[in-house]
């Protein structure tokens, strides 16, 4: 198939990947320069204000780190807390349903793994096409060889 993408490929959300670092980056230098601005403080206030600023920063930027690259062997999945790696045989399905807030990958042992780097949130049409094009990668690369049913 011509219309695949090329390989290796990440998929991110691009907009609330931006977003969220934004806000960290914003909510870090705020609250870092209240606990310079407030005179009464003192040093162990004024730090305990910084490291809470930089506390929320690392969590925002936990929820933007999510991403799902595909290359010729596989999939990794990277969500906020863990990080998994499928071969391309492992995947039997990539679902991306109207209501769900991110590609399902529905797998060989029976289980479902959610692929939070593909969702539709702020860019619905985006995350359509990337669960497409992710759908396309799994069934061109577990297909029999020679492009033809076998039976």
């Amino acid at each position: 198939m011509s219309d695949l993408p090329t390989l290796p490929v990440t998929f991110r959300p691009g907009h609330t990947r931006a977003i969220l670092l934004t806000a960290g980056v914003v909510i870090f230098v705020v609250i870092s320069g209240v606990a310079m601005l407030l005179e009464q403080l003192g040093p162990g206030e004024r730090l305990s204000f910084v490291v809470t600023g930089a506390l929320i920063f690392w969590v925002l930027a936990q929820l933007a780190r999510v991403k799902v690259v595909a290359d010729e062997s596989g999939v990794t999945v990277v969500n906020i807390t863990g990080k998994r790696r499928l071969a391309w045989a492992e995947i039997l399905r990539v679902n991306l349903r109207p209501g769900d807030p991110w590609v399902f990958l529905d797998l060989s042992d029976g289980t479902s793994l959610p692929a939070l780097g593909i969702q539709p949130g702020l860019a619905k049409q985006r995350a359509i096409a990337d669960a497409r094009a992710l759908r396309a990668l799994a069934e061109a690369h577990t297909a029999p060889p020679g492009g033809e049913d076998q039976g």
